[in-house]
């Protein structure tokens, strides 16, 4: 009888710990969208004059707004540096796979969790800052797609190389004006857009 009456309390805390760990999970913020106050955490200008992939992050310490970055790269490099908070509950980046038109390469108003994303990184696009930049997916096949036709590698949240984000101000070596027979590159820096908009380019 005490063996069965153990086990029931047992097993009751054990659901109401369950319940308390989503309780915490549907408190944590949720992306939002482009505003006039998305200044960007580095360069400390508006996100909507930028084209490419975007990233917000929230800290414990400030669930009210988010940092935002003007590339997804920056974001990865706020997680190295030691000098930036490192209390995060939540990182969000703008779905690529979501993108309609790639001689403007926007998805803003499409937010996924960035541990959820498969990134493209080392290709020829060319991100927000001049650069080359890292792209989420939320659809693994179209990332690898993207990469068929534009070069690149495929990687996971987790295993994104500490190499590759902390050499995020120097532009790709692959970057050209043109990346495959009938594409061209992506240039998705401040106030760019593709010379020949009536075709779809990279």
């Amino acid at each position: 009888m005490m063996k069965k009456i153990l086990l029931s309390v047992l097993m009751g805390a054990a659901l109401l710990g369950c319940g308390q760990d989503k309780s915490v999970t549907s408190n944590l913020p949720t992306a939002q969208l482009l505003s006039a106050e998305s200044i960007g955490h580095y360069c400390m200008m508006d996100l909507s004059e930028h084209t490419g992939p975007k990233a917000q992050l929230y800290t414990k310490s400030r669930l009210d707004k988010p940092y935002w970055f003007s590339t997804v790269k920056q974001v990865f490099m706020f997680k190295e540096l030691p000098e930036e908070p490192k209390d995060i509950v939540a990182i969000y980046v703008t779905d690529m796979a979501k993108v309609k038109d790639w001689s403007t390469p926007n998805a803003d108003s499409d937010w996924i969790d960035a541990k959820e994303a498969y990134y493209v990184i080392k290709s020829s696009f060319i991100g927000g800052m001049g650069a080359e930049d890292a792209l989420p997916f939320s659809d693994k096949s179209k990332a690898e797609s993207f990469i068929a036709q534009h070069g690149g590698e495929l990687v996971r949240f987790e295993d994104m190389p500490s190499s590759y984000i902390m050499a995020a101000s120097v532009p790709s070596p692959h970057a050209h004006p043109q990346h495959g027979a009938g594409h061209e590159k992506h240039h998705s820096g401040h106030n760019q857009t593709s010379p020949h908009s009536s075709h779809s380019s990279h």
